[in-house]
């Protein structure tokens, strides 16, 4: 089954199969499945046509995917250039929604940079530099 450009797992069941779609989450598929009238606990591949025909007729109200992204990309991209707090800790790689900093935010920051420690091949390099200019 493909919808809005992406194909279902076949062996999963449509509640947990849906949540693969960028857009969709737990609460939108309870939602979802009450108006296309489908049962929650049935796998994808068991689907009748009718069934995927009711499922994707109620996702053509829901914005999905590509328009999705593009929109937050958008509005990351307003509240940069009106530079607001939220839009500069976007243009610093930052966490944006006050989470602390000190010790943690690897995911968002990236991987540990040690500042002001020198090893001690490169500190003789500098050194002998140095000696030399003069």
């Amino acid at each position: 089954m493909r919808i809005a450009g992406y194909n279902l797992q076949d062996a999963k069941r449509v509640d947990i199969a849906l949540t693969y779609i960028y857009g969709i989450g737990r609460k939108n598929v309870v939602d979802i499945l009450k108006k296309a009238e489908v049962e929650s606990s049935k796998r994808v591949t068991v689907l009748s046509e009718d069934e995927q025909k009711r499922i994707q007729k109620v996702l053509e109200g829901y914005k999905l995917e590509g328009d999705l992204r593009a929109e937050v990309q958008a509005n990351i991209k307003r509240l940069k250039e009106i530079v607001s707090y939220r839009g500069s800790r976007h243009s610093k790689n930052l966490p944006v929604r006050g989470q602390r900093t000190r010790s943690n935010a690897r995911t968002k920051r990236g991987k540990r940079v040690t500042i002001g420690a020198i090893k001690k091949e490169e500190a003789a390099k500098t050194e002998t530099a140095k000696k030399e200019t003069k």
